[in-house]
C-alpha cells in the first residue's frame, strides 16, 4: 500500500512534526520534536523491560531478551516518521505485536505505537495507520487464542481506547496545523496588501508632488526668460518662484521617502484649502489666468477632505499647464447639504479637453490618482467637458470624512 502523498493541509501539520515556516509559533524546534517521542518511549519501555528481565523465570531468557530489543526497535524507528510516516506505523505495528505475543508478563502499553499512530495521521498517512493497527490488533487476537494467550475484556477495551486516542490526537494536530497554515497565508496576504496599498500611496504622492512641481517650475522658467530683458524684476520674482517650489518639493519628497526609510514616518504637513491661493499664484503666468471662486466662507471640511482636495486640484492644474495648453482656468469650492454635508470642488479649463479618449482607461493626467484619493475618502470623481470645451472635472467628498 502507498504511502498517501502530503498535500497542502497535512504539511501544514509541520506546525507540530516539521518545519515552521510562518510568523506564527510552532512550538519547539523541529529537532526537538522529532526526538522528543523517541526519548519518551525509550525511558518508558526500556527500564519497565529491564524490570521483567530481573524478575522473571531463568528459562524465558531469549524472549526477556527479545523484549528489550523491541523496547528499543519500536523507539527508534519513530526517527523515520517525518519523512516515511505509513511506512513507520507499519513497521512499528508489527513490534508492537511481537511484543504483546512474546512478552512474559503484561508489560507497560507499547508506547511507541501511539506516537507513530499519531504521527502517521498528523502526516497524511492515516491509511496506512489504519490498515496497520486494524491488521496488527486483528492479529494480536487471533494468533493470542491459537498460543493460548487469555485476553481480559477490560484489556481489550484499555487497548482500543488507548489506539482511538492516538488517532484522535493526530487528527487534531492535523487539523490545527490545518488551520494555523491558514492563518498564516491569511496574515501573508494582508501583510502583502498594505505593503501594495502603501506602495501606491507613495507612488501617488511622488507623482502629484514631482508633477506639480516640474510643471511649475517650468511655467515660471518660461516666465523668467520671456521676461528677463523687458522686465528684469519681473524675471527675478519668476526665479524666486522656481527657487521657492523646488525647496518646497524636495520637502515633500524628503517626507514622502522617510516612510520608506523608517516606516511610518509622517509627512510634510499637509496641505489645507487655504493654501490654494499660493498654489494658483505659483502656476499663473501670461497667457494663463486662474481664477479661484471660494464659497466656503467660514466653513471648512475636515483636514483630510482638505488635503485630497488640494491634492486633487493640484493635479487638475498640473493638467491644464502640461496637456490641455489652457489660457483660462476656473476653481471652484462649495458646500452642498443634500443629502449629507459635501465638499464640491469643480476645475473647469479652455483647453483641449479629453477629447475621444477615455482618461480612466489610460491614466491620463494622473486622473486615476485624483480617483483613488476621493475614493479613500468615500467621495467620487465625475469627469466632462466644460461649455467652452475644455475639460471640467468635479470631485465630491464627504465633509467631515477622517483619513
Amino acid at each position: 500500500m502507498p504511502d498517501q502523498p502530503l498535500d497542502d493541509t497535512s504539511t501544514a501539520s509541520a506546525a507540530w512534526f516539521g518545519p515552521d515556516t510562518g510568523r506564527i509559533p510552532a512550538g519547539p524546534p523541529p529537532r526537538v520534536r522529532l526526538i522528543a517521542p523517541v526519548v519518551l518511549c525509550l525511558l518508558v519501555q526500556v527500564p519497565a523491560s529491564l524490570w521483567v528481565a530481573a524478575h522473571a523465570d531463568h528459562g524465558l531468557h531469549w524472549r526477556i531478551l527479545l523484549h528489550l530489543a523491541l523496547a528499543v526497535t519500536g523507539p527508534l524507528a519513530l526517527l523515520a516518521a517525518r519523512r516515511f510516516p505509513g511506512p513507520t506505523v507499519a513497521v512499528v505495528a508489527g513490534l508492537a505485536l511481537l511484543d504483546v505475543l512474546t512478552t512474559p508478563v503484561y508489560g507497560p502499553p507499547y508506547l511507541a505505537l501511539a506516537f507513530a499512530i499519531a504521527l502517521a495521521v498528523a502526516r497524511g498517512a492515516a491509511v496506512w495507520a489504519a490498515a496497520s493497527v486494524a491488521t496488527a490488533w486483528v492479529a494480536a487476537i487471533l494468533v493470542g487464542v491459537m498460543i493460548g494467550r487469555i485476553w481480559h475484556p477490560g484489556l481489550i477495551v484499555a487497548a482500543t481506547l488507548a489506539l482511538a486516542a492516538s488517532f484522535a490526537v493526530g487528527a487534531f494536530v492535523r487539523t490545527r496545523g490545518a488551520r494555523m497554515a491558514a492563518l498564516r497565508a491569511d496574515a501573508q496576504r494582508h501583510r502583502r496588501s498594505a505593503e501594495e496599498r502603501e506602495r501606491v500611496r507613495i507612488a501617488r504622492e511622488l507623482h502629484d508632488v514631482l508633477g506639480h512641481a516640474l510643471s511649475q517650475m517650468n511655467v515660471q522658467a518660461s516666465v523668467g526668460l520671456h521676461l528677463f530683458d523687458r522686465d528684469p524684476e519681473q524675471a527675478r520674482t519668476a526665479l524666486q518662484n522656481v527657487k521657492d517650489t523646488s525647496k518646497l518639493a524636495l520637502e515633500e519628497v524628503r517626507g514622502v521617502l522617510g516612510v520608506l526609510r523608517d516606516g511610518e514616518v509622517p509627512l510634510v504637513p499637509q496641505a489645507e484649502l487655504a493654501e490654494l491661493p499660493r498654489l494658483i499664484a505659483g502656476l499663473t503666468a501670461p497667457g494663463l489666468d486662474i481664477a479661484l471662486d471660494d464659497r466656503l466662507g467660514d466653513h471648512a471640511p475636515s483636514r483630510a477632505v482638505q488635503f485630497a482636495a488640494y491634492r486633487i486640484v493640484q493635479e487638475a492644474l498640473t493638467n491644464a499647464v502640461r496637456h490641455a495648453h489652457a489660457a483660462h482656468v476656473r476653481v471652484v469650492l462649495e458646500r452642498r447639504e443634500d443629502p449629507d454635508p459635501r465638499l464640491v470642488v469643480a476645475i473647469e479649463d479652455d483647453g483641449r479637453g479629453f477629447g475621444d479618449a477615455d482618461p480612466t482607461a489610460t491614466g491620463h493626467g494622473g486622473v486615476l490618482g485624483m480617483q483613488e484619493r476621493a475614493a479613500l475618502l468615500g467621495g467620487r470623481i465625475e469627469l466632462g467637458s466644460a461649455d467652452g470645451g475644455g475639460a471640467r472635472i468635479v470631485a465630491t467628498l464627504p465633509w467631515g470624512r477622517a483619513s
